[in-house]
């Protein structure tokens, strides 16, 4: 790496060396800074060439620079003649002006150094190219190292001097008298340029009449620089010291076998005893076959064969050269056509600019990228040829890499991106953003190629507008985010909107539909879904395009929409918009389809929610309730266990199995259950005057059972904390209290609900569900104050799997005479139910609500068959407690 280091600094520091040898104090350097040594060319390969620019305008050029040191070895008169000959070169070319010779910038001018001139930006020499690479620096570049002429280059190259030699003869009476790979510049662009004037001859008759070329001696004691080189010079030079334009056609002749044999010459040429080596020659020419030109191609063959000729009228002239079938081929006829532009009008670049793309694809790259581009750009300074112009530079773009088309193209197109005008420009443009997206840095296209795009969708043209909405898809990918967001969307909204087209209306959502998988989740589900909603038009294209967006968003895996935004939003929206009478069949079923799906969704969902919820709310009952059960004080504690194994024990007797019995007349017994019902309530009473604490569970236990088990639960209230433990030691439930309808019409266990009902409240609230069974007391048996029967039995008599026991079962065993006391005498007014209710309140400070229990719903009973007799005993005994 070091050693690598060290070779590359040697060659800077060699070639910053040799610039500052050869050009310090030359006038050139006051106008003109002189860069790197590229390439060498004219006679001998003398003029080393450097790139440069000028100061005042940064225009490139090419400096010739001729370092004097190159002749120091001469004596001063030869030293004087080599300099008078290459001054004499430069300075007729610097008076000739045409495109087939290389344009003198700044002409000749030197100092006690070096002379130097300075012409058009040049590539190098074409004896460089073809591989003599004296005069040149030291590591030879690769860009001329590995340089490779395309048929078409060669063609249209040697077609150049071709030109070039016509316009000497025809135009300036001038024989070249040099012609020879060294004296061809190829320019920046590879164009084939003539230089080295040094040894031409000007015609001496007056330019009407037969040119006439005086020709001087070949003397080999003056030094080479001081003759032409003997290899490309025709034989009558030396043979007959004559010269004549077919002369520079035989020096075309061997140039052109040079170009098919690697730059080497047809002939080798002793210097040390040029005329034997010339009469040798001229033998070998006058027998020269076909197998001597193996090389050249064979549509030029014979023509190089004519130019090589002995007898110089054989020759064909330059201007029949151009003519030859060699050089019709289409790419040599359009670069051709290039270089004759400025020539032609409108009309016929126009004409020229619709064929290229045809034969773009048939010229290599560089040919295109050098000689072609840098005329397509020229035409972009004029709007009329812009729209023939701008596709074949975007063909070109296409083929570029990234770092071509920055350096090469888009300074080119920056100008071209704000015209408006003609409106062609905005299509092409928008038929090719992909490539510009890909192509173009970031910076450039939020700069330029965006606001072009914006520019189309706010276009009045209708065209421009559907054009741009179609397309826009295919480079959404490449547009970077807020862009899209913030730029792009509002306006794809407001063409939407605002248009009269329906064709853009429509476009416009398809469009959107198109780029929202670009877009994030929250802003289609806030901005781009509200937008819809806002669309005035009902045509069924529409509305199929806002179904088709909906759609895509609650299909789409990234996207979706929130059941919130389904229930509140979106179906609101979309069913109204399915039954509009413009849809057909079709359309509609698209509608439905749709919003199947969406409920479907919806449904699934929420219920799933609050299937979660349900859990989640049970497992924090759960955990309230062990919070709760850890609170607890030991005493606490303890009297829970009682209680949970008194109901454990209830719950492990046999269920009583219900017995069918046949009814019988009534019986009247010696004191109905009315009696006792208000025989204990009268101690009930006289027990809650005289100490309101006392536990009201002991009246309760002479309650006659209708063999129903009941389950209360309610929060431990502690200001009932005793009245609850003697419910639970007595009857092993705890009531919430129950309402009790008395009904002075009808039976109690009726159906049908009748005015007069009142209801009586029972009880204190309880702490602990617990399952309670009441026994059925055989008919005519009497109530005691023993413990509480057995009932468990009922938990399973009354359970899920058993039915209940209906009224009309009931029924049919004995009459049970208790049913009866709950009926008020007839007559009693419902006040005094009413009454009756307030007082039992009062008593009890419970509520044993009948309607609030399922089980006491009288649909769950049958109304007795037989009337029940009204006690009279009972009806005192109540008028004399409750008044």
């Amino acid at each position: 790496m070091e050693s690598m280091l060290n070779k590359l600094k040697s060659t800077v520091t060699k070639v910053t060396a040799d610039v500052t040898s050869a050009v310090m104090g030359n006038p050139v350097t006051r106008e003109f800074d002189v860069g790197r040594h590229i390439a060498s060319g004219g006679n001998g390969l003398a003029w080393k060439i450097f790139n440069g620019t000028k100061k005042s305008t940064k225009q490139e050029v090419a400096v010739f620079v001729f370092d004097k040191k190159l002749i120091d070895k001469y004596q001063k008169f030869e030293k004087d003649q080599i300099i008078d000959s290459l001054k004499r070169g430069v300075q007729q070319l610097t008076r000739l002006r045409h495109p087939r010779l290389l344009t003198v910038q700044h002409p000749l001018e030197e100092s006690r150094d070096c002379l130097a001139f300075c012409t058009e930006p040049v590539f190098a020499s074409l004896a460089n190219v073809l591989g003599n690479w004296e005069n040149l620096p030291s590591p030879i570049s690769p860009d001329i190292k590995d340089y490779k002429l395309y048929d078409v280059e060669t063609k249209y190259g040697l077609l150049q001097v071709s030109e070039g030699l016509s316009f000497l003869h025809s135009s300036v009476k001038m024989v070249h008298g040099n012609i020879t790979p060294e004296n061809i510049i190829l320019n920046k662009s590879g164009a084939w340029k003539i230089m080295g004037f040094d040894f031409c001859v000007s015609s001496a008759n007056p330019s009407e009449q037969e040119p006439k070329f005086p020709c001087k001696e070949w003397d080999p004691n003056l030094p080479s620089l001081c003759l032409p080189n003997p290899e490309y010079l025709a034989p009558e030079y030396i043979l007959s010291v004559s010269c004549e334009t077919a002369s520079d056609m035989y020096s075309l002749g061997t140039v052109m076998y040079a170009v098919f044999n690697k730059g080497k010459p047809i002939f080798e040429v002793n210097k040390q005893d040029i005329y034997k080596s010339f009469s040798r020659q001229l033998d070998q020419l006058s027998r020269l076959g076909s197998n001597s030109l193996t090389n050249v191609p064979e549509e030029v063959r014979e023509h190089v064969k004519l130019l090589l000729n002995v007898t110089p009228t054989v020759r064909p002239d330059a201007d029949q050269m151009t003519k030859i079938p060699f050089f019709d081929d289409v790419g040599a006829v359009t670069l051709q056509y290039f270089d004759t532009l400025f020539q032609r009008d409108n009309l016929q670049k126009s004409q020229f600019f619709k064929g290229l793309p045809k034969v773009l694809p048939k010229l290599p790259k560089r040919v295109i990228v050098q000689r072609i581009l840098p005329c397509l750009t020229s035409e972009f300074v004029n709007p009329d040829m812009v729209p023939f112009v701008l596709p074949n530079v975007l063909l070109i773009a296409e083929e570029c890499t990234k770092e071509e088309y920055v350096k090469l193209i888009l300074p080119e197109l920056g100008p071209v991106f704000k015209q408006q005008e003609p409106i062609q420009i905005l299509l092409i443009f928008l038929q090719k953003m992909d490539l510009l997206l890909t192509k173009t840095p970031p910076d450039e296209i939020k700069n330029s190629v965006l606001p072009m795009v914006y520019r189309a969708l706010e276009a009045p043209s209708i065209q421009i507008q559907e054009l741009c909405l179609n397309i826009i898809p295919t480079f959404a990918n490449l547009i970077d985010y807020p862009s899209m967001k913030n730029a792009l969307i509002p306006r794809i909204k407001n063409a939407c909107l605002q248009t009269s087209s329906l064709a853009v209306r429509v476009n416009s959502l398809v469009c959107l539909g198109k780029i929202l998988e670009y877009l994030d989740k929250w802003f289609v589900l806030d901005d781009i879904l509200p937008f819809l909603q806002q669309i005035p038009s009902k045509e069924p294209a529409v509305l199929m395009g806002i179904l088709g967006i909906y759609k895509c968003t609650f299909t789409h895996k990234k996207l979706g929409i929130t059941k919130e935004q389904l229930a509140g939003k979106v179906l609101p929206h979309l069913i109204p918009l399915s039954i509009e009478n413009n849809l057909n069949l079709n359309q509609f079923n698209s509608f439905i389809s749709v919003i199947k799906e969406m409920l479907s969704r919806l449904e699934s969902e929420h219920k799933t929610k609050l299937e979660q919820l349900h859990i989640m709310q049970e497992q924090q009952k759960v955990s309230f309730l062990a919070i709760l059960l850890a609170s607890l004080t030991l005493e606490e504690k303890q009297k829970l266990a009682k209680e949970q194994e008194q109901a454990q024990k209830l719950k492990s007797q046999q269920p009583l199995k219900p017995q069918v019995h046949t009814p019988i007349a009534p019986v009247k017994q010696t004191k109905d259950l009315t009696d006792t019902l208000m025989d204990n309530m009268s101690s009930l009473t006289s027990l809650s005057v005289s100490n309101p604490k006392l536990s009201t569970s002991s009246t309760f236990t002479s309650v006659p059972s209708m063999g129903i088990g009941m389950m209360f639960s309610t929060p431990i209230d502690n200001t009932k904390r005793n009245l609850t433990n003697g419910l639970n030691a007595n009857m092993g439930f705890q009531t919430s209290g129950f309402n009790m309808p008395v009904n002075t019409n009808q039976n109690f266990f009726s159906s049908s609900s009748t005015p007069g009902v009142s209801k009586m409240t029972l009880g204190a609230a309880p702490t602990l569900p617990n399952f309670n069974a009441l026994s059925v007391p055989p008919a005519g048996s009497k109530q005691t104050q023993q413990r509480p029967a057995d009932m468990s039995a009922l938990n399973n008599l009354f359970g899920p799997q058993k039915p209940k026991v209906s009224m009309n079962q009931l029924s049919q065993q004995k009459p049970n005479q208790w049913l009866n006391q709950f009926v008020p005498p007839q007559g009693s007014s419902g006040m005094g139910s009413s009454v009756m209710g307030t007082q039992m309140n009062m008593i009890g400070q419970s509520a044993f609500g009948m309607q609030g229990n399922p089980f006491f719903s009288p649909q769950n009973f049958a109304q007795p068959p037989t009337t029940m007799t009204n006690s009279s005993s009972a009806s005192n005994d109540l008028k004399d407690l409750f008044g």
